[in-house]
């Protein structure tokens, strides 16, 4: 078991989900709208279930832990507001990889999130398990239930949620910002750079001044008293690898949608 907040941080950098291939194989695959719609719809719901705080922070405070609930409101405040910036980056690439106006209006939220749905529906509405009210895949879903503890308050489920923010901000730092930037800009599928307006939502989380690298910070910050107190600290690192367990699963889901041949699909 990792002893120290470092020993967990290279625990994390070594999962496998940390060098998953989905984003590189979106590059080099260059997929369909109705993929790119379908693939962004399961991305914008996870994404989601990350950004409120739940009870989270008020538990660190009850806890005595009143720095790390600083920390933690600090990031839980950074990410208020950025659905829908990502529901116009994503409506922006549709429209690019479509080659026209799938979605009318980017920054009409609603409309875009509707359109997205009917993609999942169509790309993964076979899939075992996939919830239509929703569009959520199982994997998905179970990617945001390991959020679910967020509403808990107990010592050893605050502290749990202490190790997965760490590995939230971590791979979202190291992996998923980048790996999005990797597929939608530098690939050039897209016809996108970082002052694209639409594309804000990775211009305020890419890069040492991005959102991302002051999260990771805060949450290294928060996470290291999880150790000194050993009765704590296993939580930590389970509520660590459940994150990365279950979003390395949400995204073997994904690529299977990028590289499975497809049939059957609907001319958007």
């Amino acid at each position: 078991m990792a002893s120290t907040v470092n020993e967990l941080v290279e625990k994390i950098k070594t999962h496998r989900t940390y060098s998953h291939p989905f984003f590189h194989n979106w590059a080099r695959v260059k997929p369909d709208a109705q993929v790119v719609g379908a693939l962004f719809h399961q991305i914008q719901n996870f994404c989601a279930s990350t950004r409120p705080g739940g009870a989270f922070p008020g538990a660190l405070k009850d806890h005595g832990l009143l720095k790390q609930s600083q920390l933690l409101n600090e990031i839980v405040e950074s990410e208020d507001g950025h659905g829908p910036e990502l529901a116009t980056m994503a409506g922006y690439v549709v429209n690019q990889a479509a080659g026209k106006p799938v979605c009318r209006d980017v920054y009409d939220q609603q409309a875009v999130e509707a359109q997205l749905k009917e993609f999942s529906d169509q790309i993964f509405g076979g899939v075992a398990g996939y919830e239509q009210a929703t569009g959520l895949t199982p994997q998905t879903r179970r990617a945001i239930g390991v959020f679910d503890y967020r509403s808990r308050s107990d010592l050893s489920s605050t502290y749990r949620n202490l190790g997965t923010a760490l590995a939230l901000e971590i791979i979202s730092n190291r992996h998923l910002i980048p790996g999005e930037k990797h597929c939608l800009i530098d690939s050039k599928l897209y016809r996108a750079d970082l002052q694209t307006p639409e594309m804000h939502y990775l211009l305020e989380h890419w890069g040492e001044v991005g959102a991302e690298q002051q999260h990771e910070k805060n949450a290294i910050e928060a996470v290291a008293s999880a150790f000194d107190d050993r009765t704590y600290a296993q939580s930590a690192v389970t509520g660590a690898e459940d994150f990365l367990d279950s979003l390395g699963a949400f995204w073997d889901s994904l690529d299977s949608a990028l590289i499975q041949p497809r049939q059957h699909t609907v001319a958007v």
